[in-house]
């Protein structure tokens, strides 16, 4: 059935991403540091949420959890994140438990981190 007004009858709207690592608290604290964000719930030893107050990330610990082969292995999912400061933020996120692998394959347009778990994400500067 189709909607001739225009507007989704019941449009989806993402409730939260959910992340594995090898210690989900760990993780959910260092993005939230990361993004000057907050945990907000702790679900047992288990998993974190965070938030800003209108996106939330839930952190899961996944026993036998194995970070993926960068580069070798293709990403299902990353984050990319962005600052005003990139270099500030890059100092920042090492100091937070990031490390910077050596493949950078972004040249001047973005770094490549591994998280914590050793998952990648990038950083970049913020584009207008």
């Amino acid at each position: 059935m189709s909607n001739t007004s225009g507007a989704a009858a019941n449009e989806a709207r993402v409730k939260c991403a959910a992340f594995w690592g090898h210690d989900g608290k760990a993780l959910a604290e260092f993005y939230a540091a990361a993004l000057g964000w907050k945990v907000t719930e702790t679900y047992g030893d288990a998993a974190a949420m965070i938030s800003d107050g209108t996106t939330r990330y839930v952190f899961y610990t996944a026993k036998g959890f194995e970070a993926p082969r960068w580069p070798q292995d293709e990403l299902v999912f990353h984050l990319d994140l962005s600052f005003d400061d990139v270099a500030a933020a890059e100092d920042r996120l090492i100091s937070l438990g990031a490390t910077k692998p050596e493949h950078q394959p972004g040249g001047t347009h973005w770094t490549v981190l591994l998280d914590p778990s050793g998952q990648p994400f990038c950083i970049s500067a913020h584009r207008g």
